[in-house]
């Protein structure tokens, strides 16, 4: 469940709110279309149980983003492949000598493992995206959304590089999202973001947007420390940081910081 509340009327955020925030809506768009079409989604071509199992992990090998290649500047050889743990048994990931590890950097934004994994992402997108997009413009939003997730995903390899972690594919939007939100805090510091807070049986209270992205970033990068359950928290916290700074430089001259478009997520 998504809330929502509409800026202060008369304000230059909610004039520009009125528009339709097609870059977001774009990116949701895709994201999703690329969900479904893999074999993660519903195309009944990649089959079930351990054959759709070993296809999810080709796919992500083939489009996601893996560190060695982005800083070998070369696709693993057959030999690398052979030593990661099939996700089925007899499972075999082909080399892909035709795939650019520069531009992977960039299709790894769209895949996603599981819904999840994709819904938790675009949950963020929708609530925080349009306001953003707002203040920034469709083309700074755009462009920024995909730069901040590709410099996210190299600050991540450069990290990982001589790790086990370095032949294992990146996938997910989630630096680039992270970005969108440290724009936000960075936009409207004295927003009010909507949540739902489940130990108060999930109640809905609004608490100022300082106060939950901070304390959303703080986790994040406490869990860069603790690892260990496979999430890339450090492209979290990449991302976090280079969306504010984005923001920061991006936002038009004249422009002053002030209450949101909309505001909501659930916990």
């Amino acid at each position: 469940m998504v809330l929502s509340a509409p800026a202060r009327a008369g304000s230059p955020a909610a004039e520009r709110a009125v528009r339709t925030p097609v870059a977001t809506y774009l990116l949701i768009a895709l994201t999703a279309l690329a969900m479904l079409v893999g074999p993660s989604g519903l195309n009944p071509l990649y089959g079930s149980g351990d054959a759709r199992a070993c296809a999810e992990q080709r796919y992500e090998h083939r489009w996601g983003a893996v560190p060695a290649e982005l800083l070998g500047g070369h696709p693993l050889t057959a030999a690398q492949l052979s030593a990661l743990p099939p996700a089925a048994p007899g499972c075999v990931l082909p080399a892909t000598p035709g795939k650019i590890p520069e531009l992977s950097a960039l299709t790894a934004l769209f895949v996603h493992a599981g819904w999840l994994h994709l819904i938790g992402n675009l949950l963020f997108l929708f609530v925080f995206g349009p306001a953003v997009e707002a203040r920034l413009g469709r083309i700074r939003f755009l462009t920024g959304y995909l730069a901040i997730g590709v410099l996210a995903t190299y600050g991540y390899a450069l990290a990982e590089s001589g790790t086990p972690d370095a032949v294992r594919a990146l996938v997910g939007a989630s630096g680039a999202i992270a970005g969108v939100l440290g724009a936000y805090l960075r936009l409207y510091p004295r927003g009010r973001v909507t949540a739902l807070v489940p130990l108060l049986l999930f109640l809905p209270l609004r608490f100022p947007a300082w106060l939950v992205l901070g304390l959303w970033f703080v986790l994040q990068f406490w869990s860069v420390t603790s690892g260990g359950d496979g999430v890339a928290y450090l492209v979290h916290v990449i991302g976090f940081v280079t969306g504010w700074l984005f923001a920061w430089a991006a936002r038009p001259a004249g422009d002053t910081l002030g209450p949101p478009s909309r505001t909501g997520v659930a916990q």
